[in-house]
């Protein structure tokens, strides 16, 4: 194994524009940045599905069971001889 090939690899600070801060280890050092899974809307539960021009009832509508309907009645078939 080769020495000295691996990057330093010290503690580092994440810091979210929320004030949310996380510690960790990087190679990049310390760093901000803009939303994190604190304050995010789809990790809080607050993100809302919108549905632009009903391309979600489409495919909903696509891709949705049919409801079974009722057998038809069986119909004769060719006679065996």
């Amino acid at each position: 194994m080769k020495l000295d090939i691996h990057p330093v690899y010290p503690p580092s600070r994440i810091v979210c524009a929320c004030g949310y801060t996380i510690e960790t280890r990087s190679t990049r050092g310390s760093f901000h940045v803009e939303i994190c899974s604190n304050c995010h809307p789809y990790f809080t539960g607050k993100y809302k599905l919108i549905d632009t021009a009903g391309r979600v009832e489409r495919f909903r509508k696509k891709y949705a069971t049919p409801a079974k309907a009722d057998k038809p009645a069986d119909k004769p078939g060719p006679a065996k001889a």
